[in-house]
């Protein structure tokens, strides 16, 4: 039975993984907003959503996990959620690309240090057996705070204007930070030598599962990371919705889709991987591949409501490879090196995935507009889903390297 500690804690740590990705996700919404005013393009969109984040975000998580590693994980996750919701509520005050560029760097700075140290937080309190559906839950705070970013943002932005909804969002969050620093404490952990990052990084370089699990989920996060930040544009420009219209249609798929394939993924993980640890790898594969179709019928569909209920299924199963491929990764390193060897899968997994692929896709459809027009974006999205095949047969391929790389 769970105690309550370990449930607190877990609470606690997906209220901040939820303003994570409210801070992390608004900037999709507010896409077309920003754009006007600020008269950005494509290209330009697509590095702020993710270039501007993730270059930062990426390289700043392994000092920031090493930190949580050697001195306490709860501080380093409060300091950095202030520090992020200050450089969200930065974005509000901005006048240029370059200015709000630079606001989104510093807030990939601060959430550098939010998830690395907290997937080791609940590892260190969850047994075993039920380890992938403590991460699962955490990992709702995906679905939750896109959702609430698409909503909250959309209206705001409707009503009033897309700046007060950043300063909004990021005066919340810090208020949240003391907090979350008096709710939760690090559990006592087991004393371990100091093997420095490098020594981290050279047990899980030498692991083909490492490699594979994360190219394969830097794969998947090109297109899920791109199709996040683009979607709320392509509803508004091949399905004619409004701003409102359009954050009740995407946060309700994110939110009902999600948090359903979030948690199939982690029951699936600890059903499964309990039989064939293998299970963390070819479950995240099958999903990969039944999304392909589903999200490009949805893509090419010119009715709503079917686009909507098409869209449902592949959300799901774009989100089942979370609980099964994080909780792979912290088995595959002692539990005092858990922090460090999440923060070099964050690193593979974000500075190609997050900062690849809203670029990609923003690109592609400018390059694209003179032959498709408006419809450009259509075509980019599709043309995006190969990067669901390469994640499945990466992720594939690493079924038989996890059953010998784990360890208990």
């Amino acid at each position: 039975m769970i105690g309550r500690g370990p449930r607190t804690t877990l609470a606690a740590l997906l209220v901040v993984y939820t303003f994570n990705f409210i801070d992390r996700q608004i900037l999709g919404i507010l896409a077309g907003p920003i754009k006007a005013d600020l008269r950005l393009s494509d290209t330009e969109l697509g590095l702020l959503g993710g270039l501007a984040f993730a270059l930062l975000y990426s390289t700043c998580a392994i000092p920031l996990a090493r930190l949580a590693d050697r001195s306490g994980r709860a501080w380093v996750i409060a300091a950095s959620l202030a520090v992020w919701s200050g450089c969200t509520a930065a974005c509000g005050f901005t006048a240029s690309f370059g200015q709000l560029f630079a606001a989104r760097l510093g807030v990939g700075i601060g959430e550098a240090g939010g998830v690395a140290p907290s997937y080791a937080l609940i590892a260190d309190s969850f047994a075993p057996r039920v380890r992938a559906r403590a991460l699962a839950i955490y990992s709702l705070g995906i679905p939750l705070g896109s959702a609430v970013g698409v909503l909250f943002g959309g209206l705001v932005a409707a009503r009033v204007n897309w700046r007060v909804a950043f300063i909004v969002v990021g005066v919340a969050g810090a208020l949240a930070a003391p907090l979350f620093k008096i709710v939760v404490r690090d559990p006592p952990r087991i004393a371990a030598p100091d093997t420095g990052i490098a020594g981290v990084f050279g047990i899980l370089a030498v692991k083909p599962s490492f490699w594979l699990l994360s190219l394969g989920a830097a794969s998947s996060s090109m297109l899920g990371y791109g199709l996040a930040f683009w979607l709320p544009s392509l509803l508004q420009r091949s399905f004619g919705l409004g701003l409102i219209a359009t954050s009740h249609f995407y946060g309700a798929v994110l939110l009902v889709g999600g948090v359903a394939g979030i948690i199939a993924g982690g029951v699936l993980a600890d059903r499964l991987g309990s039989r064939d640890r293998g299970a963390h790898a070819w479950v995240p594969a099958l999903a990969f591949v039944a999304a392909v179709p589903l999200f490009a019928a949805a893509a090419l569909s010119h009715s709503v409501p079917l686009a909507f209920v098409l869209l449902l299924v592949p959300q799901a199963l774009a989100y089942v490879w979370l609980a099964p491929v994080i909780s792979a990764v912290q088995h595959l390193v002692p539990s005092a090196m858990r922090a460090s060897a999440s923060a070099c899968f964050l690193l593979i997994n974000n500075l190609i995935g997050l900062g690849g692929g809203t670029l990609f896709l923003g690109r592609l459809s400018d390059r694209l507009t003179p032959t498709y027009g408006v419809e450009a974006l259509r075509y980019s999205i599709v043309a995006g889903l190969g990067f669901y095949l390469i994640a499945a047969l990466l992720m594939a391929s690493a079924v038989r390297p996890l059953r010998r790389d784990w360890v208990d």
